[in-house]
């Protein structure tokens, strides 16, 4: 038990000291890795991505892919002028590509690296819907949310030393029932619901950030109203799930446009 006492000490102390408040979402974060640690890699393998998967350009889908994207950087810049954080964005180096992939997806890496899938085009229809989905995945690299993750799992994997270590002396028997108990625990108590958090997050962001673009943020919930659609209802129960139901995302978009609207405002774009 000694060990496991110093164990938990250790992890009670980088949570003391790795904790730091966000200034997009106002909230303290879990954070262990540096932008100048994550950068570099992330870059790495955007490049890796890149080489491997078939990259459209030239296309009217893919100019419109890039000027979306300058769009929601320039938002991001602003908003983060607007916070008094004129250096957050040192380090990034954005790059916005459309990849040929049946896929209803897109995603953001660490730094600003982004990939939207063409399979995503007939969801979004428009250019406020693929604003919805931009504005959303920047927003998870603006929110550290890669870092996070990474820092999280760091300390679920600790607490897996620690069942191992308070179970030293236990049968093997109950050493397994220990770890399976405290591995589906820590994952749907835990961690799903930490990233259907990010989630949520990211989706507050991606609104002020889409409305500051130009784009009228009520058309993002036409966008999920349509990304449940083609869904089919093969989503897993939510708390299952990395996600938000569909029904629970909507909802909180609903309430959050209000105030998308009032900061969107303050740069001159009026919503009714």
């Amino acid at each position: 038990m000694k060990k496991h006492s110093i164990l938990v000490g250790i992890c009670s102390l980088g949570l003391l000291v790795s904790c730091a408040t966000n200034p997009l979402t106002g909230k303290k974060t879990l954070n262990f890795v540096s932008n100048s640690e994550l950068f570099p890699s992330s870059f790495a393998q955007y490049g890796t991505f890149l080489s491997e998967n078939k990259v459209i350009t030239g296309t009217a889908d893919a100019r419109r892919v890039e000027n979306l994207g300058m769009k929601i950087k320039v938002a991001a810049e602003k908003y983060l002028n607007y916070l008094g954080q004129q250096n957050y964005l040192n380090g990034y180096q954005w790059e916005y590509k459309l990849i040929d992939d049946k896929q209803i997806n897109a995603w953001c890496m660490p730094g600003g690296k982004i990939v939207v899938y063409s399979g995503i085009l007939p969801v979004t229809q428009n250019d406020a819907g693929l604003a919805t989905v931009m504005g959303h995945e920047v927003s998870h690299a603006l929110a550290n949310h890669g870092a996070q993750r990474m820092s999280a799992a760091q300390i679920q994997g600790l607490g897996a030393v620690g069942v191992v270590v308070a179970t030293g002396g236990k049968s093997e028997e109950t050493q397994q029932t220990w770890q399976k108990v405290y591995g589906v625990g820590s994952q749907v108590g835990v961690m799903l619901p930490y990233s259907r958090n990010h989630e949520t997050e990211a989706d507050k962001i991606g609104l002020i950030l889409m409305a500051i673009a130009g784009y009228n943020p009520d058309q993002a919930i036409s966008f999920w109203t349509r990304m449940a659609a083609s869904s089919n209802g093969q989503a897993p129960p939510e708390f299952l799930s990395s996600h938000p139901s569909d029904a629970t995302r909507i909802a909180s978009l609903q309430a959050m446009v209000p105030e998308a609207k009032a900061i969107a405002a303050k740069f001159g774009m009026i919503y009714k």
